[in-house]
């Protein structure tokens, strides 16, 4: 062999070896790094905006819309780039943009953007993204697309089929997003978690410098036919249409099941993270060059995953948080996987490349805002959920209507019975009993099994049997509200003696409207939930009222339905702080409760994060604060934290106590509270007796309660009641702060106890 026939940049087959060596080592590395860090930002800067907003689960379902329009944004860029600015002067252009984008750094809350408005939170939010990350994130996101497109330019023996460094972009992905409340969270402060991000793109643009180096000295190739030796057809508009559906229904599903997970189920933020990275990991094996995960098995299998999902959401077998949510996640995957795979399967030729990729990121806007920002405003339960579900059926290979005549005809009968029974149960839910109902639900599910191979009749089977249930377990006359922090409920008991109030899985309030005779209860209002004579918060209050002796300030963080407004006496001073619009209007409607109406005096209620508003009032205003803040069981971090107790402690008087409600199925939270406390030189009491019989006493509960003061004497009765223990802080423990926690510990203690 002649050694002119070989690279100009090369004198001999071992030299050529090493550089194409080098040269995937050196793309594979640079898109590994950018995708790392493009999936590290979304949790880290996600947790800096939450303070902000109470912890809303929400603000992870607007996090991932704005994302995911950041990427389409970066992949129209790429495009643009590729095709009028191909090869070498690409390089240019991208470094430039991507030094520029140096100058946002470090991450941190763009300059004006410190409080939330009253409304309109979620374009408040998506503004504050843009202003705060808009551009290293653009810079990040065009990585993928536009670095694959420059190794196709090379001379690399690979480069004739470069989808295998998207399966290496998402591995990127993947780890990041699962390493973050594994490993970086609970040991890495925010700061400092900025700080090396910043490191790391600088190591970024060492990579992608490197990247234009190879390009620019190696041979400018045109693309070539792609690997399986079929023409290089331009994609169609009927493709591209394909390619954005078949995108968007597992993006809004991604969306639909974080909500789901975090509304339904248990709102634990660790779960926000999973959902995605399994949406990531889907990516990962249907671009891989062999797949862990045959696709034609994921086609097959898929249908057994969706009814087992609706034997779960009808029937409700499982009661463990981790059964439930592993249910929800392992079908969420299988649907991604099988959506995923079809795009894989689908993909054009590489000089098509950033094309695809383009339409793909557009379906994933289109899902995502579907899902995450039409959808809340539209229905007032997660009905985008079960729809997106029988959208992910539609995307199976083979949808058409069945050719052979009976079957047609069995089919139009069928969803002609469904959509009457349908129409029947929204109009009149008591009319088909629930025990009717499972009954039918079972026998549809049976029959589903002769449609599994029909993608049209299975999807119309599951969107009727998800769909009537919801009109047959809601209860006449019970009302539902969504807002940003959540849908929350309002329901009657059957008996109708009890009016509850419930966001996500818990309740938050409850009203005895009807004695069990039937006569109409007396006034004030028989107190229930937490918050019962004699309970840790009652007892809280006497302790406060008897070292004052007299009339008292107290303070309540969460409204719920004003429960505690009865909690006063004459000649007391009672603020409520409260972020949810939609809770106060709850709480306020005296046809619904009637503890603001009855209880005098009439409490003040402040709308607003109670970071941003308590701080606004004068120090030592209470006596007594009263944090009852959580949502179902999300916890709002920003207001377990030393600077939170901090805070705290100046609005009390001298001699004041803090009660904190910290009841949760899925956390430890004493200890944390022991930690800010003990940090600001206070102590801290604890009660997690059970001595009501819950049975005998409808609606009234034990639960986990602190009581925080600055000496012994401040805790008056509580300090000598055998119900309140001494709860020190543990030095092996890190204090939580506006700059680290750790989630993950707190499940673990959970799990030990």
């Amino acid at each position: 062999m002649d050694v002119s026939d070989l690279p100009a940049n090369d004198v001999t087959p071992r030299a050529t070896s090493g550089r194409y060596l080098l040269m995937l080592a050196t793309f594979t590395a640079a898109i590994f790094v950018s995708a790392a860090l493009l999936f590290m930002v979304q949790p880290m800067f996600t947790k800096m905006v939450l303070p902000r907003l109470g912890g809303a689960p929400s603000v992870w379902s607007v996090a991932i819309v704005f994302f995911q329009g950041a990427l389409l944004a970066g992949y129209a860029y790429a495009h643009w780039l590729t095709r009028y600015a191909p090869g070498r002067p690409s390089v240019v252009i991208h470094l430039a943009v991507t030094i520029a984008a140096v100058f946002a750094l470090p991450l941190s809350i763009a300059a004006g953007w410190a409080r939330p408005p009253e409304s309109g939170e979620t374009f408040w939010l998506m503004g504050l993204f843009a202003a705060s990350i808009g551009l290293p994130f653009f810079a990040l996101a065009a990585n993928s697309p536009l670095l694959q497109a420059w190794f196709a330019r090379t001379d690399h023996p690979a480069a004739r089929d470069p989808y295998f460094l998207y399966a290496a972009s998402n591995i990127g992905s993947f780890l990041a997003l699962v390493s973050y409340p594994s490993v970086i969270e609970p040991f890495v402060g925010l700061r400092d978690q900025a700080s090396f991000w910043s490191l790391g793109f600088g190591l970024l643009i060492a990579l992608l410098v490197a990247c234009g180096v190879l390009l620019w000295r190696s041979p400018d190739q045109t693309v070539r036919a792609s690997a399986d030796g079929t023409a290089e057809a331009p994609p169609t508009w009927r493709d591209a249409a394909f390619w954005v559906a078949l995108a968007a229904v597992p993006s809004g599903l991604l969306v639909a099941v974080t909500a789901h997970i975090s509304t339904d189920v248990g709102a634990v933020p660790l779960l926000w993270v999973l959902p995605l990275a399994l949406y990531l990991l889907t990516f990962v094996i249907v671009f891989a060059r062999r797949p862990l995960i045959p696709h034609w098995l994921v086609v097959a299998v898929q249908p057994v995953f969706v009814i087992g999902l609706v034997a779960v959401l009808i029937f409700d077998p499982l009661k463990t948080i981790v059964g439930l949510v592993a249910v929800h996640l392992v079908v969420f995957f299988i649907n991604a996987l099988m959506c995923h795979g079809e795009l894989a399967r689908t993909r054009p030729a590489p000089r098509y490349l950033t094309g695809f990729y383009l339409w793909m990121a557009t379906g994933g806007v289109v899902g995502g805002i579907g899902a995450g920002l039409i959808a809340p405003h539209v229905f007032d339960w997660v009905a985008e959920y079960p729809i997106l579900l029988a959208l992910a059926v539609l995307c199976r290979p083979g949808l058409a209507l069945p050719r052979a005549r009976p079957w047609r005809y069995l089919l139009y009968g069928g969803l002609a019975t469904a959509a009457l029974v349908l129409i029947i149960t929204a109009l009149y839910p008591v009319v088909l009993a629930e025990t009717v109902f499972n009954w039918t639900v079972g026998t549809l599910l049976a029959a589903s099994a002769l449609f599994w191979r029909a993608p049209l009749p299975f999807a119309a089977v599951v969107a009727f049997i998800l769909l009537a249930n919801h009109n047959v377990v809601e209860q006449a006359g019970s009302m539902s509200v969504r807002s940003f922090f959540g849908v929350t409920k309002v329901t009657e008991t059957p008996d109708g003696q009890f009016r509850l109030l419930q966001h996500g899985t818990t309740l938050h309030g409850g009203q005895r409207i009807r004695e069990f005779n039937g006569d109409a209860p007396a006034d004030p209002p028989e107190l229930l939930m937490y918050y019962w004579d004699g309970s840790a918060i009652s007892q809280a209050f006497d302790a406060v009222r008897a070292r004052v002796n007299g009339p008292i300030r107290f303070a309540v963080i969460g409204l719920g339905a004003g429960s505690l407004a009865c909690r006063a006496e004459p000649g007391d001073t009672v603020h409520f702080y409260e972020i949810d619009p939609a809770m106060i209007r709850i709480a306020r409607d005296p046809y619904l409760f009637s503890f603001l109406w009855l209880c005098r005096p009439v409490p003040t209620i402040t709308l607003g994060d109670a970071r941003l508003t308590l701080a606004e009032a004068p120090d030592g205003a209470y006596d007594l604060i009263v944090v009852d803040a959580f949502s179902s069981d999300a916890i709002p971090i920003h207001l377990l934290t030393r600077e939170a107790m901090a805070m705290y402690k100046a609005k009390l008087t001298p001699h004041g106590m803090v009660v904190m409600h910290i009841s949760n199925r899925h956390l430890e939270l004493a200890s944390v509270v022991a930690g800010i406390a003990t940090a600001n030189g206070l102590i801290t009491y604890i009660d997690d007796s059970a001595d009501i019989d819950e049975a005998a006493n409808p609606y009234k509960y034990s639960g986990t309660v602190a009581a925080i003061a600055r000496s012994e004497e401040d805790f008056g009765l509580l300090a000598h009641s055998r119900d309140w223990e001494l709860k020190t802080a543990d030095p092996a423990q890190w204090v939580w702060t506006d700059d680290y926690s750790n989630i993950v510990g707190a499940v673990i203690r959970k799990l030990n106890e």
